[in-house]
């Protein structure tokens, strides 16, 4: 395991893999922090999962990755169609997957859903996140939801008020599947951005927050 001060100070590109269970979750937990490192000058070779994804949401989804990782080095993007709601008793395909995942992708970092996300989809992907990759710098990301299920996170983002507009309209663009959901607008994202924000003191006011379960420092 590469501490995290080597994976951003390195001459190589930072290869990510970033896993979601539905088609706008990586962009809602982590996509500012991928534009963000774009604008900072590093490098990225990113691998980008969806499990569930089918129809409209797999036209979506690939349209908006194509958008966040348009300035990326390098990028791969995976959409499978696992139903929605019931990876649970999906357990023994989707953990087929991981290991065969396994085989294609050695990250140096992972960003994946919360260990104790509400929603049984996202915990699944975070269980086998961690079953999977056992030598791996995971970051575990939060999704905004009416369980009102946030956590205190440990490791912060700061993010510019530009790259949060940018995430914003993004996300509202390429997304008009999810529209109609009551916590799906603009105010949502940018208010828990702004409260993390509060919490690490960045200097624009945004910050994307993550949990970091095992950390090398140095």
């Amino acid at each position: 395991m590469k501490s995290l001060q080597q994976l951003l100070h390195r001459s190589n590109p930072l290869s990510i893999l970033c896993l979601g269970a539905h088609s706008d979750d990586i962009e809602i937990g982590i996509g500012a922090t991928l534009l963000s490192l774009v604008a900072h000058g590093i490098r990225l070779d990113v691998h980008w999962c969806v499990l569930s994804g089918a129809g409209e949401r797999d036209r979506e989804a690939r349209a908006s990755a194509a958008d966040f990782l348009s300035a990326a080095q390098g990028a791969h993007v995976d959409i499978m169609s696992f139903e929605d709601g019931f990876f649970p008793e999906q357990g023994e395909k989707i953990k087929r997957w991981f290991e065969d995942l396994k085989t294609r992708a050695d990250p140096d970092l992972i960003f994946t859903h919360r260990r104790d996300d509400a929603h049984q989809d996202h915990r699944l992907v975070c269980r086998l996140t961690w079953n999977t990759f056992r030598d791996h710098n995971i970051l575990e990301y939060e999704i905004p939801k009416w369980d009102g299920d946030l956590g205190q996170p440990n490791l912060y983002m700061p993010i510019s008020a530009d790259v949060m507009k940018r995430k914003v309209d993004l996300l509202m663009a390429h997304f008009g599947s999810q529209r109609s959901k009551r916590w799906f607008d603009t105010e949502t994202f940018c208010g828990l951005a702004r409260l993390r924000g509060m919490e690490c003191g960045a200097p624009e006011r945004y910050a994307e927050a993550f949990f970091g379960r095992k950390l090398v420092l140095v």
